[in-house]
Order: structure tokens, then C-alpha cells, then sequence
């Protein structure tokens, strides 16, 4: 009789290690496989203990280590083998993760899954640079698009719908697209001036941040040559930043290394 094991697909949270649920964690650590994407940090993937196997499956805009149908019949293969399967990805799986597809597919195939939801790159990002989503008298609404589709087709949204000058966008994988990205948020009548940030590894020592206008945004990234990943907020909370900025990627860097030095 062919035994198969429960697959996990697991959000890894946006890079820091410590925002991983207790959930994951645990899954993690007691993993026979891990199937993990290009954005899962360093950091996570050193509490994977030794002896698990790792499998990379990472996507980067144009090249991809395996495409998603092989990544799906990847896991219903690996179910096969009754093995505990961890299939870790970046942020929450089922918030422009494709975890869903995943999902569908092992439930198509009589294989059973989990969903661990992870903290988001929208609200984990943007906390970090200081940003709140929603902000009484400021933004009573949060969109979230992707800026990027799949196989390279062309950028579609509903401009108008989300030109919206009362709540926060936030654009995933937006960088490459970003300036046919402002260009029609201000045609379709949201103000040059709205405040705009661009965040590169957001919660990690890495974090590097940008803030300027709608129009004005594209170019300073540019200038300050941000790359992937890069998280995009537009609204009126972007102002707050300077208040609400509590993240020092250097100290946290500090903080690290003097707890590894502290003997238990």
C-alpha cells in the first residue's frame, strides 16, 4: 500500500528570522525535506538542522531554477515518498506566493497540505520603515497589487480604481515597472506629491529605504541603485516616516552579534 505524507507550505515571513511563527519554526526544525524559494533569508535557513534535505526552487525575474508546474509535480512527488515536507516561501503563501497553485495542485493529486500563513511583506516591510498601512484621518483602506506578472506580460491594472488618495498601495515586485507604474497612478488622477517609499530587503540588516513622491519615486530609485527584492507604499501615511522610523538595520546588526557572544 503507497503511503503519502502531509505537505506544509509554509511563509517564511519577509527575511527576519524572528518573525517567523512558532509554527513554522517547528515544522522546520522537524522537516525531512525543505522546498524553499530565492527570497527565504540566511538567517532562516541556518535553524534548518543539518540533516534535512534542501531543494531550491528559487524564482528571479527571467530565470527560474525550476518553473511552477515542475515545483508543483516536485512536491507530490516528494509526498510519494512518505516524507515530511516543508515547501517554505517568502512572506505569507497565499499573498502573491502562489500557494494556491500549490495547493490546488497536491489537492488535484489526493495529496494532503497545510497552509502555515507568514507575516506579509506589506505590513512587516513597510512597520519596519516606519510606515503604517492605516492611519485614522490619513488612509481607511490598503490595496495590494503585484507590479510584476508572470511570464512577462504586460502590466495590467485598474489605474483609476486604485488611484485612490484615502488609502495605502502597496506594490509587490514593482521595481522593474515602476515608473509606467507612477506615471499612470498620476494620469489616472492621484497627485504627483503623494508621498512614496520604496523598501530593499525590508526587516533585515540589509533594509535600505527611499522616500520621495509619487513622481519623483522611479528615479531615486534608480539613482540609489535598489535591487530586488523591493517593496512600494504610496499614501499619505509615507509622511510619517521620519516619526515613526524605530528601525536601525545597523543596530540590529550590533544586537545580534553581541548576543551571540553571550554565554548561556
Amino acid at each position: 500500500m503507497l503511503h503519502m505524507s502531509k505537505v506544509y507550505l509554509v511563509g517564511a515571513g519577509p527575511g527576519d528570522p524572528e518573525l517567523l511563527t512558532v509554527k513554522a519554526l517547528r515544522l522546520l526544525q522537524n522537516a525531512d525535506v525543505l522546498v524553499y524559494d530565492r527570497l527565504i533569508s540566511d538567517a532562516i535557513l541556518e535553524l534548518v538542522p543539518s540533516g534535512v534535505t534542501k531543494i531550491f526552487v528559487g524564482k528571479a525575474n527571467g530565470h527560474h531554477s525550476l518553473p511552477q508546474a515542475e515545483i508543483n509535480d516536485l512536491l507530490v512527488a516528494l509526498a510519494r515518498n512518505n516524507r515530511r515536507i516543508v515547501r517554505l516561501k517568502g512572506g505569507d503563501p497565499f499573498v502573491f506566493g502562489r500557494g494556491s497553485e500549490e495547493a490546488l495542485h497536491l489537492r488535484r493529486h489526493g495529496i494532503a497540505f497545510e497552509v502555515v500563513p507568514g507575516v506579509t511583506s506589506a505590513a512587516a516591510c513597510a512597520t519596519y520603515a516606519g510606515v503604517p498601512l492605516t492611519h485614522r484621518g490619513l488612509a481607511r483602506g490598503v490595496h495590494l497589487i503585484t507590479g510584476h506578472f508572470r511570464d512577462n506580460e504586460p502590466l495590467d491594472f485598474d489605474a483609476r480604481a486604485l488611484a485612490d488618495p484615502d488609502a495605502t498601495l502597496v506594490v509587490y515586485m514593482g521595481l522593474a515597472n515602476l515608473p509606467g507604474i507612477s506615471r499612470r497612478l498620476i494620469a489616472a488622477g492621484l497627485p504627483a506629491s503623494t508621498p512614496a517609499m520604496a523598501v530593499q530587503n525590508g526587516t533585515t540588516p540589509a533594509q535600505q529605504r527611499v522616500l520621495s513622491d509619487l513622481r519623483s519615486l522611479p528615479a531615486k530609485v534608480q539613482a540609489a541603485g535598489l535591487e530586488p527584492p523591493v517593496l512600494v507604499v504610496i499614501g499619505r501615511t509615507v509622511s510619517l516616516s521620519a516619526e515613526l522610523d524605530w528601525f536601525s538595520p545597523q543596530r540590529e546588526q550590533e544586537d545580534v552579534t553581541l548576543d551571540a557572544g553571550v554565554g548561556i
